[in-house]
C-alpha cells in the first residue's frame, strides 16, 4: 500500500542522496551541468527543510522507499496555487507497478485544492502520465516555452 512520510531534519542526506539521482536522471531534458563535486544544484534543498510552506515526503510502498515528492505554493505562471507539485518521481526499478498513480491520488486527496504540475515535453512518459492523471480534473494548459508545460486544475 502506498504511504507518504513527510522528510525529517535526520532524512536530508537521504533525500539530498536520492534527490542527485533524480537530477541526475532529469539531464535527459535539462542541460543541468555537475559542480565539482560531481553533484546537480537543486537551489530550493535546504528550504524545505526551513521553509514552513515547502514540503517533502518519501514514497513508500508498504515499507519500500520507491520515490519522493516536493511541494510547495509557489507558482510557474504567478497563479496563486494551493499546491505546486516541484518534484515528483518513483524510483525506475518500481516504474510500470501504478505506484505513481496510487501516489498521485493520495497526494491529491491528502492535499486538495488548486494544483499546478509542470512537466518537460520532451519527458514522454511524464507527459502522458501528468495528462492522464489529471484529465478528470480537467486542466487549463499553459506553455512556458518549447520545453515546459503547466497544468492547473482544482482538485475539489
Amino acid at each position: 500500500m502506498i504511504r507518504l512520510e513527510k522528510v525529517k531534519l535526520e532524512d536530508k542526506e537521504l533525500l539530498w542522496n536520492i534527490n542527485q539521482k533524480y537530477l541526475y536522471e532529469m539531464t535527459n531534458y535539462y542541460d543541468d551541468p555537475m559542480d565539482s563535486n560531481g553533484n546537480y544544484h537543486y537551489g530550493y534543498f535546504d528550504l524545505y527543510f526551513t521553509d514552513t510552506n515547502r514540503k517533502a515526503f518519501f514514497i513508500y510502498n508498504d515499507d519500500m522507499l520507491v520515490g519522493f515528492v516536493f511541494i510547495n505554493p509557489y507558482s510557474y505562471i504567478d497563479a496563486s496555487p494551493d499546491y505546486v507539485m516541484a518534484e515528483f518521481t518513483i524510483f525506475p526499478t518500481y516504474r510500470k507497478k501504478h505506484f505513481a498513480t496510487e501516489a498521485v491520488k493520495l497526494i491529491f486527496d491528502t492535499f486538495p485544492g488548486k494544483w499546478e504540475i509542470k512537466y518537460n515535453e520532451n519527458n514522454k512518459i511524464a507527459k502522458h502520465m501528468w495528462l492522464s492523471l489529471t484529465s478528470i480534473y480537467n486542466p487549463k494548459i499553459y506553455h512556458l516555452n518549447e520545453q515546459e508545460t503547466v497544468l492547473c486544475f482544482n482538485t475539489i
